[in-house]
């Protein structure tokens, strides 16, 4: 524009007199047309307090002061966690120690369970055997943090199960949970951990994910001296699970306890992978627990090593195996007045099939005979003797009475 007010006149004196009118009222106009282009364009341009524009018009014309917004969510989830969250207990282990001619009881670890059952003046409490393992005393944490003495009804070692119970004139019927159905868990199925990770802090916390993998088998060392002593059947959850939450619940959407959570990979690569007992595997546990102190299972009578650790020397000229017989299960002693005893079998024999299943390992015939077999039950055994396979039958008696 002053280009063209500059070429309009040829005179110095003349430019500069228009030229500063020129200036002020084109810049004016182009001012007033600019905003325009702005507001046109842009109608929700951010203002230093961010703001927008409009919005600040509107709450100015309004005068209306700004209000908190609150949702009042209610979803699968919560419905889920409220009907279970009561519950899910806190589970304190109290051990005693002495130094010197001084006793005195300390806090041991804390845990989580879940009460599944009230019987007259008892409710039970079902949680790990880690948990409640090694305690001189035992106490719950209800979730509105009322602390009541327990006692151990009975513990597990192979299925890391265990039952507490409590006085019930605290405990309403609303705070006992309700079992699922965990056979019929599909991958990909929403669930929620509730428990006490890192102890009572934490209690009642909730994390949720889900289901991972079912009829998941993972190898336990029971007495730590480096070689699985048994398989746990587990459901595998992305659920977070931390120390602390071990005895709490795995819940479905219905609100139902459809496991009891028991363990994670803890290394430093991984992430996401905890494991539960399936509750349809715990019922009868904890129903043997809670009549018996104890798991009723069958016995051989026996005590075992695999086949695999014995030296390939041995396996020829001591056990005098076939060369093609590398597994199976070398008995080291018998029981007197045993099943095993009573049907025939011997120090040095390899078993290597009962009831028509090939048993390669220790593993495998503990499987067999704690989860396909009763007390009272008879049972097919084949084995080698001197380079001879044979077969016999015995009578599994109660494994306590050993």
């Amino acid at each position: 524009m002053l280009s063209v007010g500059y070429y309009d006149d040829h005179s110095p004196n003349q430019y500069r007199k228009r030229g500063k009118g020129s200036s002020f009222l084109m810049g004016l106009i182009g001012g007033i047309i600019g905003a325009l282009l702005v507001v046109l364009i842009y109608p929700n341009v951010t203002n230093l307090n961010g703001q927008t524009s409009v919005e600040t018009t509107q709450k100015n014309q309004g005068n209306a002061p700004s209000k908190n917004v609150s949702l009042d969510v209610t979803s699968d989830v919560t419905a889920a966690v409220e009907k279970t969250a009561n519950s899910v207990v806190g589970i304190t282990n109290i051990q005693t120690s002495s130094f010197w001619s001084t006793t005195e009881s300390q806090e041991a670890g804390v845990g989580s369970g879940v009460m599944y059952k009230k019987a007259g003046d008892v409710v039970y409490i079902v949680t790990n055997h880690h948990v409640v393992e090694g305690a001189s005393q035992l106490e719950v944490t209800l979730a509105d943090g009322t602390k009541l003495p327990a006692e151990l009804r009975g513990t597990d070692v192979w299925t890391d199960l265990a039952v507490v119970q409590v006085d019930a004139k605290d405990i309403s019927d609303k705070m006992i949970s309700e079992f699922g159905d965990s056979d019929a868990l599909k991958i990909g199925e929403p669930v929620i951990a509730i428990g006490n990770p890192l102890g009572l802090q934490f209690s009642g916390s909730v994390t949720q994910g889900i289901i991972s993998g079912v009829n998941r088998t993972v190898p336990v060392d029971i007495n730590k001296d480096g070689i699985p002593d048994w398989q746990a059947e587990v459901i595998q959850t992305d659920a977070a699970i931390n120390p602390g939450n071990s005895g709490g619940a795995l819940v479905n959407i219905g609100g139902q306890v459809i496991g009891i959570n028991s363990m994670k990979i803890a290394e430093s690569a991984v992430e996401g992978i905890g494991f539960s007992i399936p509750i349809n595997y715990v019922i009868p546990i904890i129903e043997d627990l809670e009549k018996f102190g104890e798991v009723k299972r069958p016995s051989m009578g026996v005590t075992l090593r695999n086949v695999n650790e014995v030296a390939a020397y041995h396996q020829q000229q001591t056990l005098k195996l076939p060369k093609d017989v590398q597994e199976g299960v070398m008995i080291e002693s018998v029981v007197p007045n045993s099943p095993a005893e009573s049907a025939g079998l011997k120090e040095l024999d390899v078993i290597v099939e009962l009831d028509g299943e090939k048993v390669d390992d220790i593993l495998q015939l503990r499987k067999h005979l704690y989860t396909e077999k009763s007390v009272g039950d008879s049972m097919k055994v084949k084995y080698y003797r001197g380079g001879k396979l044979n077969e016999v039958t015995l009578k599994l008696t109660d494994e306590s009475r050993m």
